[in-house]
């Protein structure tokens, strides 16, 4: 969006956007009423408005559920990751560019870093699903 046009809140349940080309208006607001966001586009002159309303129970369940989706991608990424560097070093080691204990100690390392990772995801999400629901 940024690259598109200017985002400014002049009060805190209001987004305004400025495209640079004020041509662009229309398909902005058009992406706006397909997102997920629930928000109705105000085109005013070259601005468009977004009146953000107040949340309500259910939204927030929406989000909060939205964040635990987002938790779970992230860990499947991040066990994609794990999966790629464990076959890297089973390549060097078939390869004999490293010996089997130094490769059980990388996949020591990936484990453990996975490991940290998954759970400050998991903090992450729990954080903000505790932000949202209190808010």
């Amino acid at each position: 969006m940024k690259q598109i046009a200017t985002l400014v809140t002049p009060q805190p349940d209001t987004i305004e956007i400025k495209p640079f080309d004020p041509s662009s208006a229309k398909e902005i607001e058009k992406a706006i009423k397909n997102s997920d966001l629930s928000i109705a586009p105000i085109i005013d002159g070259k601005i468009i408005r977004l009146n953000i309303p107040a949340l309500s129970g259910e939204r927030r369940k929406q989000l909060v559920a939205q964040a635990k989706h987002i938790g779970e991608q992230t860990k499947i990424n991040i066990r994609s990751i794990r999966r790629d560097a464990n076959k890297h070093l089973e390549k060097q080691q078939k390869d004999k560019l490293i010996t089997e204990d130094e490769m059980e100690k990388g996949r020591k390392q990936i484990d453990d870093i996975t490991r940290e990772y998954t759970n400050k995801v998991d903090v992450v999400v729990k954080s903000k699903s505790d932000e949202i629901m209190l808010e």
